[in-house]
């Protein structure tokens, strides 16, 4: 003899079930953005990467400038505002924050790799926003995304350059922050 158990199911089950169409929906309309792709060869020949070099990473970012009034080195007498350091939120294609940007120049990504790098050139960008360029890296360290780096661009940029306040002796020693924002594209074999 064969018995049937009727079993009904937990207000829990009746709850996933009822959820799982609205999860499935929310799901479907954000999707996850691929990394913006780069054309080299419509950039500016000082900033492409070499032949051979691929793109492994996009980044945004975010952030300020540090300028300082100070007195020219080669012209005493003459101060204008000099570069200090950069700080910036490097974000994803869907804006999420996966690391930062700052003075070295350093890359240091949320999963523990990091690497520096070496000016190697710069292009004009539109005027009013700081140049276009491309880095060296150094090798990374830690393990993660960053491993196998050799060369950066810093493109699309905003903002950034030297404030227009006048900057003269009796301002020398003043700071100030300058917003910016740059597409910051890494690449490796």
């Amino acid at each position: 003899m064969t018995t049937k158990l009727h079993t009904r199911p937990s207000a829990r089950a009746l709850l996933a079930l009822a959820a799982a169409p609205v999860l499935l929906a929310a799901c479907a309309s954000t999707p996850m953005m691929a990394d913006p792709r780069v054309d080299n060869a419509a950039l500016p020949e000082a900033v492409r990467v070499p032949a051979g070099e691929m793109q492994k990473l996009w980044t945004r970012g975010a952030g300020d400038i540090t300028y300082e009034c100070r007195e020219n080195a080669q012209m005493p007498g003459q101060f204008a505002w000099a570069f200090v350091v950069p700080k910036a939120d490097l974000t994803d294609a869907n804006g999420k924050v996966v690391g930062k940007y700052y003075g070295g120049p350093t890359w240091e990504h949320m999963d523990g790799s990091k690497l520096t790098g070496k000016q190697v050139a710069v292009a004009p960008a539109q005027p009013g926003n700081i140049p276009l360029q491309l880095v060296r890296a150094e090798p990374a360290m830690g393990t993660g995304v960053l491993q196998g780096v050799n060369f950066i661009q810093r493109l699309n940029t905003s903002g950034g350059v030297a404030p227009a306040a006048p900057c003269a002796a009796a301002n020398r020693g003043e700071t100030r922050q300058v917003a910016y924002a740059a597409d910051y594209v890494m690449y490796g074999r």
